[in-house]
């Protein structure tokens, strides 16, 4: 088996302009390069340029997948719009880290598991991206999972603490999803730690709130935000707003309900736990399925059995003739028919009956080995 690499990168608050793509060229001649992308897929070889460096200069986010058990994504985020005093809680241990490049800031979340399926990485893209307008939005959702991760891999001590768990950790949209499932997390434990968050609290309360924090701002400013608007063309004017509105519902106290912060230590042996449960109740469930089909097996033969009592003599003919054809699939079938004969003698206290005349059948056709060797392994 070959070495399987993918790489993609993909460009979005800004398109990468016909300098830009012939820059990127230089690096792949085999990249399929667009204003917005570059994706390139290795077989044999390497690439040749460095993600991190790419990310920061030209793109916006940036995917590497691996036959060989290698998840990798990059997201790169504007400093304005991310508190990084709150982001930097999570990011803890070795699977992931952030970089500050400039006025931006780069996560880096990377799976390293062993016993992987190969998967190849187109498409693991598409549901990912979205990770990064949540993170501007304030969903930290995914960094928490992040850490999770981290604490799954034994590169947390066990007496850490967790960071803040985030709302509505118990309720991932599509993009947490394919997240948790892109760096492997496992699922247990995301049900254990989502029992310390609460439900998402944006509510017609929020929404008066902010609108009251708007009105208080001076006019001149609102004018010089929709000045920016229109002339600066800037996509993240509302979203460095709604920074500036959580750091003042912080300073004010108006937040999330806390719980007592569990260790690593705590959430490991509680998913443990939970996952020794679920395959307890799988196993009774397989065993409780297996009892009702084996019960309705033995429903059903009985009630054969019973439809062909009174017609042994019938059927002790039919054997015959079947084996005197000398064929296997008639053998096979007079077999059949011998086994039910001898459930309905044993049903009917008749066993001697029926041995005695299985002796004599065997007698009639003793030269006829097939035949034998089958009613022998039948255990007749």
């Amino acid at each position: 088996m070959s070495e399987y690499q993918y790489y993609e990168f993909q460009a979005i608050d800004r398109p990468l302009s016909e300098n830009d793509q012939e820059e990127l060229r230089d690096i792949s001649s085999r990249a399929q390069i667009t204003s917005t992308s570059f994706v390139n897929e290795y077989n044999y070889g390497d690439f040749k340029g460095d993600p991190l460096k790419l990310v920061e200069k030209y793109f916006d986010a940036f995917l590497y997948v691996t036959n060989w058990g290698t998840h990798q994504l990059m997201l790169k985020i504007p400093r304005k719009l991310i508190d990084f005093d709150l982001v930097s809680q999570y990011c803890i241990g070795d699977s992931w880290t952030i970089y500050k490049k400039g006025d931006y800031l780069i996560f880096d979340f990377t799976s390293e598991i062993e016993n992987y399926d190969w998967e190849e990485g187109e498409g693991y893209m598409s549901p990912l991206i979205s990770l990064r307008s949540d993170l501007i939005r304030g969903d930290y959702r995914c960094l928490y999972l992040a850490w999770l991760f981290c604490a799954q891999m034994n590169e947390i001590e066990d007496d850490e603490e967790e960071p803040p768990v985030p709302a509505n950790l118990g309720n991932l949209n599509a993009s947490l999803e394919s997240f948790a499932d892109f760096i492997q997390l496992d699922k247990d434990l995301i049900q254990v730690a989502a029992e310390n968050s609460i439900a998402d609290q944006k509510s017609i309360q929020n929404d008066q709130q902010l609108k009251i924090w708007i009105g208080g701002l001076p006019n001149s400013e609102k004018d010089n935000i929709i000045f920016r608007m229109i002339n600066d063309n800037d996509p993240h004017i509302g979203n460095v707003l709604l920074q500036r509105f959580r750091k003042v519902q912080l300073i004010k106290g108006v937040k999330n309900d806390e719980k007592t912060p569990r260790t690593v230590m705590k959430l490991r042996q509680k998913a443990e736990a939970c996952t020794k449960e679920k395959k307890r109740h799988i196993a009774e469930q397989k065993a409780n399925e297996k009892a009702r089909k084996e019960k309705d097996a033995a429903a059903a033969r009985e009630k054969y059995l019973n439809d062909l009592a009174g017609r042994e003599n019938e059927i002790w003919k039919k054997v015959d003739s079947l084996v005197l054809t000398k064929k296997p699939r008639e053998y096979d079938e007079a077999v059949r028919l011998l086994i039910d004969l001898k459930d309905l003698a044993k049903k009917n206290n008749l066993t001697s009956f029926f041995k005695s005349k299985l002796m004599v059948l065997r007698e009639d056709h003793s030269r006829k080995s097939s035949f034998i060797n089958r009613i022998d392994s039948a255990d007749l």
